[in-house]
């Protein structure tokens, strides 16, 4: 699980299509969406939970690549 979440995290950083701007506003909806599941005490699907870790990862590649 953790190698595919590396992978996939790699090649959306190397996506050029995909700008610093889309990478932080895709994180802030994700987390807004598991707050709200959260304040609804519902469970929260793993699913979010490794896309979150996805993108975090993405964006940390795409930084550390800016440098």
């Amino acid at each position: 699980m953790t190698s595919d979440i590396n992978h996939l995290s790699q090649r959306i950083a190397q996506n050029p299509l995909a700008s610093d701007y889309d990478f932080w506003r895709a994180l802030r909806d994700l987390n807004d969406e598991i707050y709200a599941i959260t304040k609804r005490e519902d469970p929260i699907p793993i699913g979010l939970l490794q896309l979150r870790a996805t993108l975090r990862r993405g964006r940390a590649a795409r930084l550390l690549a800016g440098d």
